[in-house]
């Protein structure tokens, strides 16, 4: 288990630098997708910050609560890429990778949430 926790603080690290990169070479002159690209920024640092604090909680309770912030940045953050996808603002393709490993990501968050609340269904 405690690599799995370790493998997924790899993976939204990873995601973020990802995000990073691909928010750097958005234009960013058009003034509606300097707001996006800011937001996007914030809501997938989020996700990784939100997975550190739960992995770090004191009890069931704040792992949760923090889970489910790390959960709605996820979709905050799939909202951001299909926008800037859907308004022709980024790379199709690169946006379409990103937002699948954004859905993988919320995914694992919900399946552990889940897990915890004991609905997971086996």
């Amino acid at each position: 288990m405690n690599n799995e926790k370790s493998d997924l603080k790899r993976r939204v690290y990873q995601y973020a630098l990802t995000i990073i990169e691909f928010s750097d070479i958005l234009d960013r002159k058009d003034c509606g997708v300097e707001v996006i690209s800011k937001q996007l920024l914030r809501s997938t640092t989020s996700i990784g910050a939100n997975i550190i604090e739960a992995q770090a909680a004191s009890s069931k309770k704040d792992f949760t609560n923090y889970s489910h912030h790390a959960l709605k940045s996820a979709n905050e953050s799939k909202f951001w890429l299909c926008l800037l996808r859907d308004s022709h603002q980024a790379n199709k393709n690169s946006a379409n990778v990103l937002i699948k490993e954004t859905i993988e990501l919320a995914n694992i968050i919900a399946s552990s949430i889940l897990t915890l609340k004991g609905k997971r269904k086996f």
